[in-house]
């Protein structure tokens, strides 16, 4: 079907060419009293003819270069297109109020070639700079907005993108989260990050397909069973490799949230002044709060990495270090806690067998 309208294309300009040029040859060839030949139809037919038969040789290279201009614009973000578009729209209007003024300077030059070139430089220059700078006029708008009012500032946070990671997905307990009503707002699953976990179910080692197979589950989860809006967001950013970046860019193009239980992509949402919802912060938060010299009881399940050191656990996968507690391997003892170290990569309590503080 595209070939078919690349070649009436191509006839249609033939004709149209075949009327304007054809008279001048015939000028040139002396033929301007055969009437047969100087004739407007004649002369679209002749041109039309002479443009079909080009088609043979060009069509394919314009039909080419049709399918690779959709498919470039089919996978550029939306916002790359708007601004873009309305860049090249500013610098078409500027070309042509300045070509409209030197339209009063009566030099052949000027009048015919340098509209032309300045309609294609501001065009150009118009483009890149709405494409450059739509991160910049995105930030301008939601300022804008924020401007409105400090209720209707505090509505809209909450109700801001919230964009998962790949091992939140995994993780499997965003579904557990959202189905308690603490996350609200629009869950954007970028396509980027299903193409990743695709990638993970279809890897040949047995863990990871495993965990890629479970994160197919939990997105099946949520999107089904679960009354939180979810969105696909088809876009992607070929100039950037790592899904991370990509996700911290998306996030800066939407003023979003990026929701994770990556260490490291917390670290980086920081860096970036990204705002980040970090999985293991919360689980931390509401954990029950243990305070130096509390008394435990535990069952001490293996040698810790130094000397003489056991290790316990608690309920939730909390790791207890009982120093003095190697002895106690397999047992259940009652302990009391020296200190507590709490970080975003999770928490650990030290410890120390309270028998000995008896015995001291």
């Amino acid at each position: 079907m595209l070939k078919r309208i690349v070649q009436a294309c191509f006839v249609i300009t033939g004709g149209t060419l075949g009327i304007i040029l054809m008279p001048i040859l015939y000028t040139r060839w002396n033929l301007n009293d055969v009437s047969l030949i100087n004739n407007p139809y004649v002369s679209a037919i002749i041109g039309a003819i002479i443009f079909y038969l080009i088609t043979f040789w060009a069509v394919d290279y314009v039909v080419d270069f049709v399918k690779w201009l959709e498919e470039s614009l089919v996978k550029a973000p939306i916002t790359d297109l708007i601004f873009g578009s309305v860049g090249l729209g500013f610098g078409l209007v500027i070309a042509f109020l300045v070509g409209y003024a030197l339209n009063a300077i009566e030099v052949p030059i000027v009048n015919t070639v340098a509209p032309i070139l300045l309609t294609l430089l501001f065009g150009y220059l118009g483009f890149q700079v709405g494409f450059k700078k739509r991160d910049e006029l995105l930030t301008l708008f939601a300022s804008r907005k924020k401007k409105s009012g400090e209720e209707e500032t505090d509505k809209k946070a909450n109700q801001k993108l919230k964009l998962l990671d790949t091992s939140v997905i995994i993780d499997g307990r965003i579904a557990d989260i959202c189905q308690t009503g603490f996350l609200e707002g629009t869950i954007v699953i970028p396509q980027f990050v299903l193409e990743e976990l695709q990638h993970i179910a279809d890897s040949s080692d047995v863990l990871k397909r495993n965990r890629g197979r479970r994160g197919l589950d939990i997105l099946n989860r949520i999107q089904k069973e679960l009354s939180i809006k979810v969105e696909i967001y088809e876009g992607d950013f070929e100039d950037i490799q790592e899904v991370d970046s990509k996700l911290v860019k998306l996030a800066k193009i939407t003023n979003g949230i990026v929701v994770t239980n990556d260490f490291n992509l917390n670290k980086v949402c920081e860096l970036q002044k990204v705002a980040v919802l970090n999985i293991n912060d919360l689980a931390n938060a509401v954990k029950p709060v243990v305070l130096p010299g509390e008394e435990m009881h535990v069952q001490v399940i293996k040698d810790g990495k130094e000397h003489n050191q056991g290790v316990a656990y608690l309920d939730d996968g909390t790791m207890i270090v009982v120093e003095d507690g190697r002895d106690y391997i397999g047992k259940h003892i009652d302990v009391l806690v020296t200190s507590v170290l709490q970080t975003s990569a999770g928490r650990m309590i030290f410890a120390k067998p309270k028998l000995l503080e008896k015995a001291l």
